[in-house]
């Protein structure tokens, strides 16, 4: 009788167990919030903006783009990471904050490797070489004549010392044997604001940030870093083609949510990025504005992750690159 009885407990606490809902069943029940750690008008806010619309279409549930600017990014990342792990706060993370950041702020108030769940790249964004139009170089060996002629007297933004875009600029100084100073801001649009306003003579900002700028005749693209053009300026060359053969160097940006969201959930929203990204409208929309739409499994991008914070973390100790 006993044994019956503990074969019937068994069973039933079996069936139970076999009856519990996912968590991800009804997700999301409530508006989601997405901080973009950088401030508005910069690549990562803007592919953060497309991302957020077209979940929210699909989830039937508002997606609210959150600005949390400061620290290369350490603000708004720091604010997920200790945020509730339950899927309604996510970070729109990008190579700096996931992979340079933690090579650059050994004493940062999270563990980049650990405090974050990844979930899905969204995006290649490769990067545009541009100048100001008043600068008279047309090409990147014009470019490349004119500083060597003129050392440490032209100047480029970037968004924030130790970002993509400063790694990007370092690496061509260091191949180039050019000395161009490095003026940092607090995101990509500050320091294409400057730019245009020709404060600075130099940027190199991501395609999908630049784009408009760049078409409108307001600034001068003298060449993109990936290892082929990008459709959004097919007339631009690659540095590759040009003054730096093999040179190849782009930008992301990707989901991530608090550690310790549960698996179903992040599996659940990684499902739903890729059926949006395979949306023929929503490709041509990255394309246009320069990004290459890319969407992995939270497995594919926790590895990415990983192999980019290898590979920047030996550029940076062998260009002995600081915070500034």
């Amino acid at each position: 009788m006993i044994k019956q009885r503990i074969a019937i407990a068994m069973a039933l606490a079996l069936g139970a167990v076999a009856h519990v809902p996912s968590l991800a069943q009804g997700y999301p029940s409530r508006p989601v919030t997405l901080v973009v750690p950088f401030p508005p008008g910069g690549g990562t806010d803007t592919g953060g903006r497309v991302i957020a619309e077209q979940l929210a279409r699909r989830w039937g549930q508002s997606v609210v783009v959150e600005n949390k600017g400061g620290a290369a990014g350490q603000i708004g990342a720091e604010y997920v990471a200790k945020a509730k792990p339950d899927g309604y706060t996510l970070l729109l993370g990008n190579i700096g904050t996931q992979a340079i950041n933690p090579s650059l702020y050994p004493r940062m108030a999270y563990d980049a490797a650990s405090a974050f769940a990844p979930i899905s790249l969204v995006a290649e964004l490769p990067l545009a070489m541009m100048v100001n139009p008043s600068v008279p170089a047309k090409t990147p060996a014009e470019f490349v004549a004119l500083a060597k002629s003129r050392p440490g007297q032209l100047s480029y933004s970037s968004s924030g010392a130790g970002g993509a875009p400063h790694l990007v600029a370092e690496m061509f100084k260091d191949q180039t044997g050019t000395f161009v100073l490095h003026v940092p801001y607090r995101g990509g649009g500050p320091a294409i604001a400057d730019l245009l306003a020709g404060h600075v003579q130099l940027s190199f900002m991501t395609v999908l940030e630049a784009s408009g700028n760049i078409k409108a005749g307001k600034l001068r693209a003298l060449a993109v870093t990936g290892g082929k053009r990008v459709p959004a300026l097919p007339d631009v060359p690659t540095l590759s083609e040009t003054v730096l053969p093999g040179f190849n160097a782009i930008s992301w940006i990707g989901l991530v949510a608090p550690a310790g969201t549960p698996k179903d959930i992040v599996d659940k929203i990684a499902s739903d990025v890729r059926a949006v990204l395979a949306d023929e409208s929503v490709k041509a929309r990255f394309a246009a504005l320069g990004g290459v739409p890319r969407s992995t499994t939270p497995q594919e991008f926790d590895k990415l992750i990983a192999d980019d914070r290898q590979r920047y973390a030996q550029i940076i100790r062998s260009r002995n690159i600081s915070v500034e």
